[in-house]
């Protein structure tokens, strides 16, 4: 293959006031450990952003039991907009956030405790593993799913991203990127009905045809262990025309704006992905800077539009407040980084 997809570093999230959504995301879900606070212009993004390099600020927080970060977005040039419509499920874009835990009722209890917003009820999906789901504040979904694949077990009831579910038109036509580009080669599951564990969802009582994807190499490049074992779920409702969550919204407006993999062999990676027809839409070629960190980062769509980045890391803070930096750009990405060095992201930990 020539490059290496370590897992999912982060799902971005527009939002209105990141640091208030930061603080949420503590409470509900200890997300707690900022790898970067950044504040810039989106000069690249123009594509995404009707021609205007937007200013925006992002936070990118992790949980340090192991999972995928939020990039918690918010513009400072505009007002986000939010959808003209209501967003019901099957529609086009990632619609739900995974969220690993390694005791699902004991956080659904949790958070039935601290009165967050529980859409249906605790159930099993296909394949047996119990789940339930969540929305924010802002209207984000959440799925917390049973989950095996830690970084350090701590005393939060669950990790970080596990995942993304996903609307698309076409199963058949999208499995080419998910499968043979980003490598979720195993299928978990593919089948076709009225899902009960769907319900409480706006738009549940449809059918849908329901493929469980997973990552065959997780572990592997340097942030492997922490980010773990990765899933996509891809959804396509049959009986109703599906809508795209972002029509007529730019990237960084409300809601899941994209899904990002972390990524070593940017270059053959993308040639692969142009293969099969997903070429780079953008690509910053050369280390850019955010903020304290630096790397390469590029993007791509899905069939239906849906925002896949792909980011090369090159250097992030470990322990800012004594410049402590880790450069990786010249490491073997076939072994992981010590636990012990990544664990050292801890020092920045937020406590309330």
């Amino acid at each position: 293959m020539g490059y290496i997809i370590s897992g999912i570093q982060q799902v971005g999230i527009g939002v209105k006031d990141a640091e208030n959504a930061w603080t949420w995301y503590r409470k509900h879900f200890d997300m707690d450990v900022p790898v970067f606070k950044d504040a810039a212009k989106a000069a690249l993004m123009t594509r995404y952003t009707s021609g205007i390099v937007e200013s925006r600020y992002a936070i990118l927080a992790l949980n340090m039991s192991g999972g995928g970060g939020f990039e918690i977005w918010q513009y400072t040039s505009k007002t986000p907009a939010k959808a003209a419509f209501d967003i019901v499920l099957g529609d086009t874009g990632v619609y739900a956030t995974k969220i690993k835990s390694r005791a699902v009722e004991e956080k659904y209890n949790e958070l039935k405790a601290k009165g967050a917003n529980i859409i249906g009820s605790l159930t099993q999906a296909p394949d047996g593993r119990k789940h339930f789901f969540i929305a924010d504040p802002y209207g984000n979904l959440f799925e917390v799913v049973e989950s095996n694949s830690w970084f350090k077990l701590r005393k939060s009831k669950n990790g970080g991203v596990a995942g993304c579910v996903i609307g698309v038109t076409n199963i058949d036509k999208a499995l080419p990127l998910y499968r043979d580009v980003l490598g979720y080669a195993t299928t978990v599951y593919d089948t076709t009905e009225v899902f009960a564990d769907f319900k409480g969802l706006p738009g549940a009582e449809d059918k849908f045809r329901r493929v469980l994807l997973r990552a065959t190499k997780s572990g592997k490049g340097n942030f492997g262990r922490l980010l773990g074992a990765t899933e996509i779920e891809l959804v396509e409702v049959k009986t109703r025309t599906a809508r795209k969550i972002y029509a007529d919204r730019n990237w960084g407006d409300l809601g899941f704006i994209h899904v990002c993999f972390d990524v070593n062999g940017m270059k053959q990676l993308a040639e692969n992905a142009a293969e099969h027809g997903f070429p780079f839409t953008v690509d910053s070629s050369e280390s850019f800077d955010m903020g304290k960190a630096a790397g390469q980062f590029a993007y791509c769509e899905d069939p239906d539009g849906t925002l896949i980045e792909f980011v090369e890391t090159h250097k992030i803070p470990i322990f800012e407040k004594i410049g402590w930096y880790l450069s990786v750009k010249k490491r073997n990405p076939e072994k992981p980084l010590p636990n012990w060095m990544v664990g050292m992201l801890s020092l920045n930990r937020v406590k309330d």
